[in-house]
């Protein structure tokens, strides 16, 4: 064959690649598609029940709250169809509702982790039990998210909770080794008020630059390499741009909030210690009693290990347990091998006490 013609096929043949490449880096993937049902709103936040399709009396008694981070969209736990942990569970028979924290605005600046735990979750958590017809419920919590529940759980123990599962979740900073978002924000390097002071909110990117720059050449040139290297496989494409999808729609973090979370926690370290105040009242995680599932990711860089295993020490609960998964921070309930690790874990342990 000419070789002006193996060349012009070969170029023909790149240019091609590279449009698809382009396409799926500009274009958003639909997720979160499992249908739903919003049954409650307080400013922002918004919480969804999801379509129940299993017969009501098939279903678990005990409803289950979805808890996701206040700076990420929740849309992490519906990636797509095929690939939810939503549409896994209702499958098995729960009913399932989700809290969207939804956009902070500048006006919602000072609102802080006070706010969020004593103030949006009881009022979410009681429409969750009116519409569930129940006095009893369980609430997972994942990242942030696991912080929020967290300190609820342990100020508000007499309001039903049976069950609470913790997903890598940030408690105790007490282990300062390692390259972490508490050593990005150490106070040598890092003024938390001068940020506030310039922006209000947090912004989604800085946050979003914070967790990348973790594992940079990872997550700036390997992560699309992947892509490109997989362009002839679908099932990695659909992956890959369901997940870029979600990671780039940044959330910025309610200024308040963010001076806790970097002060109180990250620096201090006074909610494992059970020294952080919150509207006034110690946070004692002694008085957690409901049965206590914390999940870990054993390549967790932006959650390390130590981290969320402290808790189980710390709380009342009689039944608890402490489950490893291989695996990074978002993948251990979003990457290709969730459905059969993560997923039915959480279900088994559920199953037995939702009864």
């Amino acid at each position: 064959m000419d070789q002006a013609v193996v060349a012009t096929e070969a170029w023909a043949g790149l240019a091609e690649r590279l449009q698809a490449f382009t396409r799926v880096m500009k274009t958003k993937a639909a997720i979160g598609q499992t249908p739903k049902e919003l049954v409650w709103a307080l400013n922002k936040a918004k919480l969804y029940r999801y379509t129940p399709v299993v017969a009501a009396e098939k279903r678990y008694r005990i409803p289950l709250l979805l808890i996701f981070a206040i700076m990420n969209r929740p849309s992490i736990l519906d990636l797509r169809p095929g690939h939810s942990f939503v549409e896994f569970m209702i499958g098995q028979g729960y009913d399932v509702y989700l809290l969207d924290w939804g956009v902070p605005g500048i006006e919602d600046r000072h609102l802080k982790l006070d706010d969020y735990a004593l103030e949006y979750l009881p009022r979410a958590i009681r429409k969750v039990k009116a519409v569930a017809g129940v006095e009893e419920f369980s609430m997972l919590g994942w990242c942030i998210g696991a912080i929020l529940t967290t300190i609820y759980s342990s100020m508000r123990p007499d309001d039903g909770l049976r069950n609470l599962l913790l997903l890598t979740a940030p408690l105790d900073f007490s282990n300062r080794n390692g390259l972490t978002f508490a050593r990005w924000t150490d106070e040598k390097y890092f003024n938390v008020d001068k940020v506030l002071e310039a922006f209000g909110n947090v912004p989604g990117e800085m946050i979003d630059y914070g967790a990348k720059a973790l594992k940079p050449v990872e997550n700036y040139v390997g992560n699309y390499c992947k892509l490109w290297d997989n362009l002839d496989e679908p099932r990695v494409v659909e992956s890959w741009h369901a997940m870029n999808t979600w990671v780039t729609e940044n959330v910025p973090m309610a200024g308040a909030a963010f001076r806790q979370l970097i002060v109180e926690l990250y620096r201090k370290n006074r909610l494992i210690g059970n020294e952080l105040m919150v509207r006034g009242e110690r946070v004692d995680l002694g008085r957690i009693r409901a049965n206590l599932l914390t999940v870990i990711a054993e390549g967790d860089h932006i959650t390390p290990p130590c981290q969320s295993e402290t808790i189980l020490a710390k709380v009342s609960s009689q039944d608890k347990e402490l489950y490893r998964v291989p695996g990074g921070h978002i993948g251990i309930m979003a990457g290709s091998a969730a459905h059969k690790t993560t997923w039915p874990h959480i279900e088994g342990w559920l199953s037995a006490r939702s009864r």
